[in-house]
């Protein structure tokens, strides 16, 4: 006879096949498939979508709805030397997390409807976006979020009930100078004098030196093919970040002047197109306050703790901003998470799954109950 599982053992195991079989944005189709084999099992209907990856299931009744959401893509990074797909930001956890949470109230009598969003393409910035157009959320009144913390911002045996995640905009550009001779440097416009340019310009930016913020390079590649070659082309990128919205869109706006400016001083052809906006966190007192006051009640005020500040980015925050009737909070777990998020050999506690799921459950259980 089989060992009987606990729920614990079912989470574990769920987290084990996710972080086996990650998936890049917009192609997480096997974990899509996977959600919807667990969601089977439990006896739980969800929806697919024709157009995108990911899926919503749904438990409970009444005509008042509150959802929950996990990202379920991963990145594409270097990894012992390889490039793969891989869950170094914690996706696979914050899927488990849920999958938990929905596993341990699917048989209560709740007097609102629960809806479980399993988002694709967090990490490009789209997938919150494709989910509002497909209507996931018209009828939500709260969202709720969840993901692992490092562990510099929260410890183990932690949960802070909302995460004030910054906001963030990405470019990529490319220089169209003229390549030369080593020896005759007046020939050409060498592209990485432009590059020095830009970079000295992000650091010439200068705002509210109380405002949290930075821009910087992230890439250039500028490679004329022989020592004795001056490049005239090169591609960049740059990496825009600060804490409140209104002073990501200063930034954009000193940037794209300055970037033409150089671009007259040189007279040289430079492009660049701005992409992934992740918008700064907007968080809602109300969804703050249900999870504080359930983490509390149902775990005990050890595992509280006060709401923390990251310059991280979500793209969850793109619900509260194209719909700003929605109250959300996403709670931060701490987990001993190490070296950090988005390190390729990012590792954590795995009983911070539990505790995750726990404070999801009371959380939701609350919202759904008041």
């Amino acid at each position: 006879m089989g060992q009987v599982q606990t729920h614990e053992d079912v989470i574990f195991g769920w987290f084990d096949h996710f972080h086996a079989n990650p998936e890049v944005s917009w192609k997480e189709v096997e974990t899509t498939k996977k959600i919807a084999s667990i969601l089977s099992e439990m006896n739980i209907p969800y929806k697919t979508f024709s157009n995108i990856t990911g899926l919503v299931a749904e438990i409970g009744q009444g005509e008042e709805v509150i959802a929950v959401r996990a990202d379920i893509d991963a990145l594409w990074q270097e990894v012992d030397g390889v490039m793969k797909a891989n869950h170094s930001c914690g996706h696979d956890a914050n899927i488990s997390m849920v999958l938990g949470a929905l596993l341990k109230l699917k048989d209560e009598k709740l007097k609102k409807r629960i809806r479980f969003i399993f988002q694709p393409a967090e990490e490009t910035g789209g997938g919150a976006i494709e989910m509002v157009k497909n209507g996931v959320i018209d009828d939500v009144t709260h969202l709720f979020g969840v993901h692992l913390r490092p562990l510099e911002e929260l410890p183990y045996g932690k949960v802070t009930p909302a995460i004030h995640h910054g906001a963030a905009l990405f470019l990529s550009g490319f220089i169209h100078g003229a390549d030369a001779h080593g020896a005759r440097p007046h020939q050409g416009r060498n592209a990485i004098d432009i590059a020095f340019a830009i970079q000295q310009m992000l650091k010439n930016i200068y705002i509210d030196p109380f405002e949290i913020y930075s821009a910087k390079l992230t890439k250039i590649v500028a490679d004329g093919g022989s020592m004795n070659i001056i490049p005239g082309n090169a591609t960049f990128s740059i990496d825009v970040r600060a804490q409140k919205n209104a002073v990501l869109d200063v930034l954009h706006e000193r940037i794209e002047e300055g970037l033409k400016q150089i671009r007259e001083m040189y007279k040289t052809d430079v492009q660049w197109t701005w992409y992934d906006k992740t918008p700064g966190a907007e968080v809602s007192e109300n969804a703050k306050d249900i999870a504080l006051e359930a983490i509390k009640a149902e775990m005990g005020e050890q595992y509280l703790e006060k709401p923390i500040m990251t310059p991280g980015s979500d793209d969850f925050h793109y619900y509260t901003v194209l719909r700003p009737n929605l109250k959300a909070a996403m709670l931060g777990i701490g987990a001993d998470l190490t070296p950090g998020l988005h390190h390729p050999k990012m590792t954590f506690k795995r009983e911070a799954l539990i505790v995750g799921v726990n404070a999801l459950t009371a959380t939701l259980r609350k919202a759904a109950n008041q």
